[in-house]
């Protein structure tokens, strides 16, 4: 570089704005400007959620795939294992599609909240080197875990138009609410872990430890119906049912699971009363939850790269 070419970068740089890195904001502030500063760097955004995607099928011969053979196989084994050996699929009716449902739900939630986990420590490079919102980071995450979940909702609906009766009543509208109410808690939960593991490196191993039980606390491999006949609507069925996953599990299974809503006798499935308001309260939960968790991120990020 000549001294012509440094003299005009320095004037260049003179005359840039300056990017405030680090300031602690109020906690009851900035929210907008977060915001703002988010959907600037949307395209950044963007390429790591295509990066994220990518890596996962690096040097794959399958590639996508892998996506679907894996809720396949998970369906398979808990068919097998819990449908049948454990007599599941007599007392619940089309079992599979309902094992599915549950399996895919649970796979978005998982997925967004252990690769949100990481995701700062993941790319400790790019915190330490460069200016940009941090929580692009654990979003980026979100978007790669969307993805996923697309590839296993087509198979989803497959089974269902193949195994099962595609449900077209109000029902239906369930499924989308569902899904933003599993996304927008798992986001915010997501999000604190990101930014508290940075400081404390054991939680990434509490979260595996956490999902493993909340795993079998949710209603996915098992109809909820044992669980009201067990508690019969006592204060620990109505603890069970503060779950967001839960909701959200219970939500989708009404929404696509036809044979569960159509069954009488004794293999008619119990829904908890008023679920769709309490979805709607689940959903609205989230996203304070979800604003929250960016004001806690905020006041956590200062000292990421010192951290780092």
């Amino acid at each position: 570089m000549t001294l012509a070419d440094a003299e005009r970068r320095a004037e260049k740089i003179s005359t840039m704005d300056y990017v405030t890195v680090g300031e602690k904001q109020k906690f009851f502030r900035g929210s907008a400007s977060s915001i703002a500063d988010i959907w600037r760097h949307r395209e950044l955004l963007g390429l790591l959620v295509r990066r994220e995607i990518k890596a996962r099928y690096k040097d794959s011969s399958l590639g996508i795939v892998w996506s679907l053979l894996r809720p396949l196989v998970q369906l398979a084994i808990y068919y097998f294992a819990v449908g049948q050996i454990l007599g599941a699929a007599r007392s619940v009716p089309d079992f599979a599609i309902f094992i599915f449902i549950g399996i895919t739900m649970w796979g978005l939630f998982n997925e967004i909240l252990n690769n949100s986990t990481t995701s700062i420590l993941n790319n400790s490079g790019l915190v330490k080197k460069v200016y940009l919102p941090r929580e692009i980071f654990p979003f980026s995450t979100v978007g790669g875990a969307l993805f996923n979940f697309a590839m296993q909702v087509i198979v989803l609906l497959a089974a269902i138009l193949v195994l099962s009766t595609f449900p077209l009543g109000p029902n239906l509208l369930l499924a989308p609410l569902a899904i933003l109410s599993l996304v927008a808690f798992a986001t915010a939960i997501g999000l604190v872990l990101s930014a508290v593991n940075v400081y404390f490196r054991d939680v990434q191993h509490l979260v595996e430890i956490a999902t493993i039980i909340l795993f079998w606390a949710s209603p996915i491999v098992y109809s909820f119906t044992f669980v009201h006949k067990a508690l019969n609507g006592n204060w620990l069925e109505q603890v069970y049912l503060m779950n967001p996953v839960t909701t959200a599990v219970l939500g989708m299974q009404k929404a696509l699971w036809a044979e569960g809503s159509t069954a009488t006798g004794a293999l008619e499935q119990y829904w908890p009363p008023n679920l769709e308001l309490r979805l709607v309260v689940t959903f609205l939960v989230s996203l304070v939850l979800l604003w929250l968790a960016q004001r806690i991120f905020a006041r956590l990020q200062g000292n990421f790269a010192q951290e780092l």
